[in-house]
């Protein structure tokens, strides 16, 4: 009888669940959209200021500009999240990343008419101005769609939300360097500056949902202590996120891939773009294989298993000399990094009460968001002190010794079962 109960359940199981709802497309269709324009922009400006400077550490800089200002905003932005308009919220965020890429098409356009010449520095100001815009926009983001479907499908949203973003993540640094190698930064920034705008248009079109007014007289202050008070009771959800903290931190490698392109495998913007896009793809694939199954029953191990061969695919990656293998190696790495992802916000939306959404994701996005950034500015750093190989080879083994920390140090992260109830976390 029980075994009847259990492929009953398996067939019940809909893979496609949280698309039934009419808004979710549409919030998907829109997080695709600014993906995409936002990971052009990235694979443009990349190669811009390494085409200019010829520096890694001018690389490690871009990371740094963005994670300051995002990191100095972010709190804040989970806790309005939390008690205005989430809608209102994403908007007036995604408005600024349509205003930081005109600014870019101006400073970059063959008519330049903010007369910039070779200088950088312009450029890290608008950077710094796209990690405002994703302070207040993470938050918002990740608080908002679990209000579009309901608790049942939260795991099926999470999953498809992170295939949005991946997709995004694959094709938009591939148009990038194709149409930035193509037809040049003006054509490569308008459409940059199309997609954005789209996808507001798309986020206009879902209906307001509620919002939590702050409990009176309580200050910004005890606000956020009651998101950081949160995460730290929850012993797994704290885990998971140190885990992806420092694993991202120094296992990443995207920061240098301008100079694998450019020094090391020759291969120009184009595939630039197609390197950027390689760990989006594998996780596009890994996302979609996520989606369409049950709920992970050893979902700690392997978290901590997909960590490790993340830290793997780092390491051989900086012996290639291949653009082929370096392709697979780091689409492979997009693979495992996203049962990371899946699991990591699946816990994070089982159990976030509704109204403290925005405060937790932001602390989230501290953890993980700006560990991106950081671990840019490590990976330039490194870079310059050690040298380029040795530097991403280097970061790949300390992703391996934080993986071998974590599972002795926190064995009930290790014991994770995704199947059991909300109340077991």
């Amino acid at each position: 009888m029980a075994n009847n109960k259990q492929n009953n359940s398996e067939i019940k199981h809909d893979p496609y669940a949280a698309f039934r709802y009419k808004e979710f497309r549409y919030f998907v269709l829109a997080r695709l959209l600014l993906t995409i324009g936002i990971q052009m922009q990235g694979v443009i400006i990349g190669w811009q200021i390494y085409d200019i400077t010829h520096d890694l550490y001018s690389l490690g800089l871009v990371g740094l500009a963005e994670a300051i200002p995002f990191i100095a905003v972010v709190l804040y932005g989970g806790h309005l999240a939390d008690i205005i308009s989430r809608k209102k919220q994403i908007i007036n965020s995604v408005s600024l990343f349509l205003t930081a890429s005109i600014f870019l098409l101006l400073m970059s356009s063959n008519i330049n008419i903010l007369n910039i010449g070779t200088s950088t520095w312009p450029m890290y100001v608008v950077i710094a101005l796209t990690g405002i815009a994703r302070g207040f926009a993470a938050p918002a983001y990740n608080s908002f769609y679990p209000q579009l479907v309901k608790k049942e499908d939260y795991q099926n949203s999470s999953a498809w939300n992170s295939t949005s973003w991946q997709a995004g993540a694959v094709s938009g640094p591939a148009m990038g360097g194709l149409i930035y190698g193509f037809f040049g930064v003006t054509i490569a920034y308008s459409v940059v500056a199309t997609f954005i705008l789209i996808s507001i248009f798309c986020i206009i079109l879902i209906k307001e949902k509620p919002t939590y007014p702050k409990k009176a007289g309580e200050t910004l202050t005890e606000s956020l202590k009651g998101g950081f008070r949160f995460v730290w009771k929850s012993q797994i959800l704290l885990a998971a996120l140190s885990l992806d903290l420092f694993a991202v931190f120094f296992g990443g490698a995207t920061a240098m891939l301008p100079a694998f392109a450019k020094d090391i495998l020759f291969i120009g913007p184009e595939g630039l773009g197609y390197l950027r896009a390689a760990p989006a793809l594998g996780a596009v694939i890994m996302a979609l294989v996520l989606a369409t199954r049950r709920p992970m029953k050893h979902a700690g191990r392997s978290l901590l298993l997909a960590i490790a061969g993340f830290g793997l695919c780092m390491i051989c990656f900086a012996l290639s000399k291949s653009f082929i293998l370096s392709f697979a190696l780091l689409a492979i790495s997009g693979a495992l990094d996203n049962i990371s992802v899946l699991i990591r916000s699946t816990i994070l939306q089982l159990t976030t009460p509704d109204e403290m959404r925005g405060r937790v994701s932001s602390i989230s996005s501290i953890f993980i968001g700006s560990s991106n950034e950081i671990g840019a500015f490590e990976s330039g750093f490194a870079a310059k002190l050690m040298g380029l190989i040795p530097s991403v080879i280097f970061g790949g083994c300390m992703t391996l010794v934080v993986v071998v920390i974590s599972g002795k140090y926190a064995p009930k992260l290790l014991k994770l079962n995704l199947r059991k109830s909300v109340g077991s976390f």
